[in-house]
């Protein structure tokens, strides 16, 4: 799904910012939308990474990898 995106040329991001090289940083109004038509109204995007963060490790992954995907700095932030 994600490789058929629509990608802006010189940008690696998937989904581009509004400057050259970015990626969006407010995701609110998308997913806003992305909610209304799932019918997801009380889900939040943070909810989102405590689901992969639970089940990522069942899959593989380390916590240091886990970590690096949530954006997290500091090891014990994923630990917790």
């Amino acid at each position: 799904m994600l490789a058929d995106l629509p990608r802006t040329p010189d940008n690696p991001r998937v989904i581009a910012g509004r400057v050259k090289g970015t990626h969006m940083k407010n995701l609110g109004a998308p997913w806003g939308v992305v909610r209304a038509w799932a019918n997801l109204n009380d889900v939040r995007i943070h909810d989102l990474g405590h689901s992969f963060a639970s089940r990522a490790p069942a899959l593989g992954q380390s916590l240091p990898m886990i970590g690096k995907l949530l954006g997290h700095r500091r090891a014990q932030t994923t630990a917790r």
